[in-house]
């Protein structure tokens, strides 16, 4: 079954983790999907990194959806205006919108006080998580007002409740994936008169490919990393997230969940969504009643 058939999406940061995860995964259930990101097969971006939105695009095509790559800089409103104006011209609606851009692992200085911080990598870093998103939205919206359900998905680390609760290890880093759940809810708000949904979603620990590098294990073997970090036994693949939420934009009541701000585990349990291996894995729950509380690591009843 292919329930996004006739859907048309747009993963804005496809280019490699969870982008990547969930373009193939709205790809498998049917969704056209454009992929966009800096890094193509002939241009670079500054992370220097092999992945290109080229391949995320192939993979879309092999899972059974069509994936069209346009390289854009998410912070240059001329190059995201053309974007929607060709979805609209070849298109002609948008149905899904998911706003993943990030590009800013290497900016953060883990458990830095703000003084100490670096200024022009800690405004490099709110630049790329939230005028990215501002942007793409602005001129998405207007095109995906006009389809029935339309979905909002913005992209984050952590859920409304455990950021609240708890400091990620930087102030910028903080600032940023709270400022996107914020962001969901508001615009819950404008979306609701058209029947459109807005939902903040964060993955568990996830094995994106600089995860899995940082560790030096590949997707195949990457239970061998729990050797070097135990609680690493509680992560999943981007395709979790993807097919967590590709079950929520082929949910005819996915409005239920506008404004809320879930995890993949969450979303997974709701709609049998399974990750690779099979599994479920409910990392946010595990990271509260077991990481945080210092306990052995143990993913029994997690996953």
């Amino acid at each position: 079954m292919k329930p996004l058939i006739g859907k048309v999406a747009l993963v804005a940061g496809a280019t490699r983790g969870a982008g990547r995860g969930i373009a193939i995964e709205l790809g498998a259930a049917g969704a056209t999907v454009y992929v966009t990101g800096r890094t193509t097969r002939a241009q670079s971006s500054e992370y220097n990194r092999p992945e290109t939105i080229e391949e995320t695009a192939e993979l879309v095509n092999q899972a059974g959806g069509q994936g069209i790559a346009v390289q854009v800089d998410h912070l240059e409103p001329d190059q995201v205006q053309a974007l929607i104006a060709r979805i609209e011209k070849e298109q002609g609606r948008l149905d899904i919108l998911v706003n993943d851009v990030w590009g800013a692992e290497y900016l953060t200085q883990w458990n830095v006080p703000l003084w100490e911080h670096s200024l022009e990598r800690g405004f490099r870093q709110l630049r790329l998580a939230i005028d990215t998103h501002i942007i793409t939205s602005h001129f998405a919206l207007s095109l995906l007002i006009r389809s029935k359900n339309g979905l909002v998905v913005e992209m984050t680390d952590g859920t409304a409740e455990y950021n609240d609760k708890n400091y990620r290890l930087s102030m910028f880093y903080d600032l940023a994936k709270t400022s996107v759940i914020r962001m969901a809810k508001s615009l819950a708000h404008e979306l609701s008169p058209y029947k459109c949904t807005a939902v903040a979603v964060t993955p568990g620990w996830m094995r994106s490919e600089i995860m899995l590098e940082h560790f030096g294990v590949k997707e195949e073997n990457w239970r061998e990393a729990t050797e070097k970090e135990p609680h690493f036994i509680i992560s999943e693949s981007p395709r979790f997230v993807g097919r967590a939420i590709a079950a929520l934009a082929g949910d005819p009541e996915a409005n239920r969940w506008n404004g809320h701000s879930v995890s993949s585990g969450e979303l997974a349990r709701v709609y049998g969504a399974y990750d690779l291996d099979g599994s479920q894995p409910d990392c946010w729950r595990y990271i509260v009643e077991v990481q945080d509380a210092g306990k052995p690591a143990d993913a029994t009843g997690y996953r």
